[in-house]
């Protein structure tokens, strides 16, 4: 399991990266995550929604209320276009910063 130090960093860019697939909320988000990484990485509840206040702090994503479910109203999250823009660069920030530590590692 990836520890959570490792990946911190990276956690609003695979937000967003799993936003720009379509409108989710945070049980199906952390879902994927989990599914993707084959459980080597999961994202503890106070992180994720943190992260989700953060970036809609800064204008990359937008909630809104869906379904209601097992009594309580469910949060979706959508990127918008300054999240796609966000995305785009933090992308291209990981390709160099992985081709960096892979010339050490």
């Amino acid at each position: 399991m990836i520890s959570s130090d490792g990946i911190r960093g990276y956690n609003d860019t695979i937000l967003l990266s799993i936003l720009s697939e379509g409108d989710s909320y945070g049980y199906a988000i952390s879902k994927r995550i989990r599914e993707v990484s084959n459980e080597m990485y999961v994202i503890k509840e106070t992180t994720l929604y943190s992260a989700f206040t953060r970036l809609e702090k800064n204008g990359y994503i937008k909630s809104f209320p869906g379904a209601v479910t097992h009594g309580k109203k469910r949060t979706y999250y959508r990127i918008t276009d300054a999240g796609k823009e966000y995305l785009t660069s933090k992308k291209e920030e990981w390709s160099l910063t992985k081709d960096v530590v892979d010339r050490f590692i």
